[in-house]
């Protein structure tokens, strides 16, 4: 086998592999084709900053059309987002926080993290191939009934930021972004579903309409005090590392004792673990110190 590789290499070469020229261009280990490598770009982002990582779903109205998901929130959409986006955690490396909402999520790559030497293509492609992939591979855990028609698609972009202030005010825009969304999508679909206007005409309706106009046209006209909605509809939902004790049960003999005997055990374990609370605020930053921690 080593003697083929080394035959192959000669041939690359452009020579023999017994010719003083092929030993020569077995030591260089090198071909006449190799030169194009000067024309990939150096993607090296900039040191000691945030690295996020943000994905989006590719033509994801009419992918949700299509495989019929409900209206406003689907709540199989949202888990199996958030399943996809915990595997690509839990797989890739120095993932700090990650942040989901709809058909997006971001992920939070520590300042300083060397992972791939920092280069902007791998954070990015490792994160949407992953995230794609697990997509498709989860779907029948969540959309039992429901064929998946189509594979997905997810585009990415990559962002610095330069200080832990940028980075929260990152977040707090993302979560703010789902706040008017959620809002408008569930008055517009009340509209439409029990109001029985048309698309069209609920999108003239709340043309020019405030929040507090939104909420009031879900309490008085459909008694849906928007407040009492789902955390994990208003809020999106927060990806963090946390440990974890788990209780299993494990076969032991003990002393003086012939047989085994299932016992057990409690171990604690670093899981990603979800959460649909507010992160505009202080408060969220003072309860898990850890996430910005420069030794983190």
């Amino acid at each position: 086998m080593l003697r083929r590789c080394r035959v192959a290499a000669a041939i690359a070469a452009g020579c023999a592999p017994g010719s003083p020229r092929g030993r020569r261009g077995l030591a260089m280990a090198k071909s006449k084709f190799e030169y194009v490598r000067d024309f990939e770009a150096d993607d090296t982002v900039l040191p000691n900053c945030w690295i996020v990582v943000r994905l989006d779903g590719r033509n994801f109205h009419r992918f949700s059309e299509q495989h019929e998901f409900k209206k406003p929130n689907d709540d199989r959409a949202l888990h199996l987002m958030t399943k996809c986006a915990q595997t690509v955690m839990q797989e890739l490396e120095d993932i700090a926080i990650a942040y989901g909402q709809s058909d997006e999520y971001s992920f939070v790559f520590k300042k300083k993290s060397r992972w791939f030497k920092r280069r902007a293509s791998k954070f990015m492609t490792h994160v949407v191939s992953q995230f794609s992939s697990s997509y498709v591979f989860y779907w029948k855990d969540y959309f039992k009934d429901q064929q998946l028609l189509y594979p997905p698609g997810f585009d990415g972009r990559i962002v610095l930021y330069p200080s832990n202030q940028n980075l929260k005010d990152y977040l707090s825009w993302r979560q703010a972004d789902c706040h008017i969304n959620n809002l408008y999508n569930t008055v517009f679909w009340m509209l439409v579903q029990r109001g029985g206007l048309t698309p069209g005409q609920a999108q003239e309706r709340l043309r020019g309409t405030l929040a507090g106009d939104k909420n009031e046209i879900l309490f008085s006209e459909f008694n849906i005090n928007y407040n009492n909605e789902p955390l994990m509809y208003r809020k999106g939902t927060v990806l963090i590392w946390q440990k974890i004790n788990e209780v299993i049960t494990k076969k032991i003999k003990l002393p003086k004792e012939e047989e085994e005997k299932e016992v057990e055990v409690t171990r604690t374990k670093t899981k990603v673990v979800p959460l649909h609370c507010d992160i505009i605020g202080d408060q969220f930053w003072e309860e898990y110190p850890e996430i910005l921690a420069e030794d983190s």
